[in-house]
């Protein structure tokens, strides 16, 4: 009876370890590094596109401005060689395109290639749900008249995740 019972136990011991074992190569997400996962935020994985639309808006200097930018669009997309966006309706402030890339020493700021007014400054950049809200100043010199309007100023873009 005794050699029963150790024998049904001794089983159920080892039935119960190999049930509990996983191999890590089934581990359907592998760990990434804090970058991977700030890119991903940004991008959806490969490319994701921001807009106005929908919800979204632009503050400067505490005054709204959302009816100069409501058809602003901002993609943003990265793969093993390369992070890139493309802007549309930025009226001027963005370049139509180029590349970006995260501030050195962190991941919260992000830095845009080109000559327009945003181009090498400084943009920081939070994630809450389907919004994605960008931060940055324009200072003389870079702030280039347009027309009549002058584009110096701190910036609030609040863009909502397109689909």
């Amino acid at each position: 009876m005794q050699k029963q019972i150790f024998s049904i136990l001794l089983f159920g011991l080892v039935v119960l370890g190999i049930f509990s074992c996983k191999d890590k190569k089934d581990d359907p997400t592998p760990n990434k590094t804090p970058e991977e996962l700030a890119i991903e935020e940004l991008t959806s994985g490969s490319s994701q596109i921001w807009t106005i639309a929908g919800g979204g808006s632009v503050i400067r200097d505490g005054r709204s401005e959302t009816n100069i930018y409501q058809t602003f669009e901002l993609t943003l997309a990265a793969n093993s060689s390369s992070k890139t966006y493309v802007t549309i309706n930025s009226n001027d402030l963005f370049d139509a395109n180029g590349n970006w890339s995260f501030v050195t020493g962190g991941l919260d700021k992000l830095l845009l290639t080109g000559s327009k007014p945003v181009a090498n400054n400084e943009i920081s950049w939070t994630r809450t749900a389907d919004n994605l809200i960008l931060r940055f100043s324009i200072v003389a010199p870079g702030a280039r008249q347009l027309g009549t309007a002058a584009v110096l100023g701190s910036y609030v873009f609040t863009l909502k995740k397109k689909a």
